[in-house]
């Protein structure tokens, strides 16, 4: 449906319907959200939807198999393996590949995570900025600031850096801003766990892959060239316009016409 002025009635009707078709649990299975949905502690949640939405690049069957192969390096048990993992429990993960994310990345994932854990309950208070620099987007502030903890170890991997975005590098940072909202959105329809309550479903930035970025520039949600930070607050803020308090939902909407309708 192209236009040369958006219609926002007409619009929100049009994504809402397709909210509703691709925001239930049978997306779950396809998607690399699965793997967290193995889990019911709240500590292998974060950790198991960090690392798929860390790992989330490629094809998707992929993505899931990869994640349940790093996953099973830890014993299924990615909070326990924080915490009280021994050296030579690391030896596993030697091997492991996926794409550009290799043992070197996973090791320090592992030594960055391990830190924080033996010290905090949540991985969320690693995302509460801790002055907010950007009163309309304050997940800009935490998402620099959880960069700043994650990296903090001395003697952190250069390599490992790209693994891990921020909008200080210009960054659309599209795999974490999937990760925040599958932690802090919360509905009934089963899909996203809202296990965060420090962070607002409206607070949230929407992730923003070639995919969305293709439908949301069909529709006109995106005028702006390039992608990056500011592409996805362009979405997000026209997003807004649609739910103000739920703008990240439309996620759905954009990459179910975007990967199964071919919009």
């Amino acid at each position: 449906m192209p236009r040369t002025k958006i219609d926002y009635d007409e619009l929100k009707e049009f994504l809402d319907a397709k909210v509703e078709l691709y925001n239930r649990p049978d997306f779950i299975s396809l998607d690399p959200i699965s793997i967290p949905h193995q889990y019911t502690k709240r500590q292998d949640i974060e950790i198991a939807g960090f690392f798929a939405a860390t790992l989330a690049w490629g094809q998707r069957v992929t993505i899931i198999n990869k994640c349940k192969e790093l996953l099973a390096m830890m014993g299924n048990t990615p909070h326990d393996f924080m915490i009280n993992h021994a050296l030579s429990d690391l030896k596993p993960l030697l091997k492991f590949k996926h794409r550009t994310f290799n043992a070197t990345d996973a090791l320090y994932f592992i030594e960055s995570l391990s830190t924080y854990y033996r010290k905090n309950d949540s991985l969320e208070s690693a995302f509460i900025g801790k002055e907010i620099t950007n009163q309309e987007f304050p997940i800009e502030t935490g998402l620099i600031n959880f960069h700043n903890t994650f990296f903090s170890l001395p003697d952190y991997p250069k390599r490992t850096i790209k693994h891990v975005s921020t909008p200080a590098r210009k960054s659309a940072c599209k795999r974490l801003n999937m990760y925040l909202r599958w932690m802090v959105r919360q509905d009934n329809k089963g899909v996203d766990f809202g296990i965060w309550k420090k962070i607002s479903p409206s607070q949230l930035v929407c992730p923003c892959d070639v995919h969305v970025e293709r439908v949301a520039r069909k529709l006109r949600l995106i005028k702006g060239k390039g992608m990056n930070w500011q592409t996805a607050l362009e979405l997000t803020t026209n997003l807004r316009k649609l739910d103000p308090m739920d703008p990240v939902k439309y996620d759905f909407a954009l990459f179910g016409l975007g990967i199964s309708e071919r919009f």
